[in-house]
């Protein structure tokens, strides 16, 4: 079983993500963000309506994200990954680059890991109902699909956020711009490079130092943003969750293994 403590660790981790992904992305409709008329125009919903609509849905949204952090009940991971699914996919509908649907991936990546770490996607009305215990241990194998859910996550996120540097989208290019580079351009082009390199390096074999690395560039690049800053960082809880939350359980599995060899080394000098 797993380690208690490692448990607990990932289950709040990933908790506090879903409930930040809520509270943030809340907070642009009780201030009715000016770009998501674009989006409720998918629907056919005019301006006037969207602005109505904004603060009732982003009220919904940060009463979830309360709950979230007070009574974890298992609907909410659950309506979060349909919803930061539905919410992300909106961006490309709506003629923006599909880089800013993956992008977004820890939106609905930290929901789905923490439903995976607590017992999977469970349908059935009583159980949706029930509040997710931390304390409840965790095998192996489980833990073994939370991890290819996180790395998969993390390697669209960076990836989705390094197509954006490449295609020069133009709230990067004003954050360079901003930050004092004469050529903010090329400075998109290397970060760009850099993150794509990154994320395939997740995907295929995670170095756990370098997930610390790539934990704090999300938590400092988030921060950016001219417009709206703690909304924006604090709607990418679920970014930084999944980097932490990989490199948490990773450390669990480097363990077992250091453990496993000790046992054989042991066996075969008998």
């Amino acid at each position: 079983m797993l380690n208690l403590n490692l448990q607990q660790q990932l289950h709040y981790t990933l908790r506090f993500a879903v409930a930040m992904c809520f509270i943030g992305h809340g907070s642009f409709g009780i201030i009715t963000k000016a770009i998501w008329c674009n989006y409720f125009a998918v629907f056919g919903i005019g301006k006037v309506m969207a602005y109505q609509l904004m603060p009732w849905l982003g009220g919904f949204d940060i009463m979830c994200g309360i709950t979230m952090l007070i009574y974890p009940l298992r609907v909410i991971p659950l309506w979060l990954v349909i919803w930061g699914t539905a919410t992300a996919f909106l961006r490309p509908l709506s003629g923006e680059p599909f880089a800013e649907f993956i992008e977004r991936a820890g939106n609905f990546g930290a929901p789905l890991a923490l439903l995976l770490l607590s017992g999977g996607v469970q349908l059935n009305i009583k159980s949706l109902f029930n509040p997710i215990n931390p304390d409840t241990s965790v095998d192996a194998k489980t833990l073994t699909k939370v991890v290819i859910c996180l790395k998969v996550v993390v390697f669209l996120l960076l990836a989705g956020h390094g197509w954006l540097n490449l295609i020069e989208k133009k709230s990067l290019i004003g954050q360079y711009t901003n930050l004092g580079f004469n050529n903010p351009a090329n400075v998109a082009h290397l970060i760009g490079a850099l993150e794509i390199a990154a994320a395939a390096a997740v995907l295929i074999k995670p170095i756990r130092p370098a997930l610390l690395v790539f934990f704090t560039w999300k938590i400092i690049s988030e921060l950016f943003y001219p417009h709206y800053k703690i909304f924006e960082w604090v709607e990418r809880g679920g970014s930084y969750a999944c980097l932490l939350a990989l490199w948490l359980a990773l450390g669990r599995k480097t363990e077992t293994s250091h453990s496993v060899d000790k046992l054989q080394a042991v066996y075969d000098g008998s």
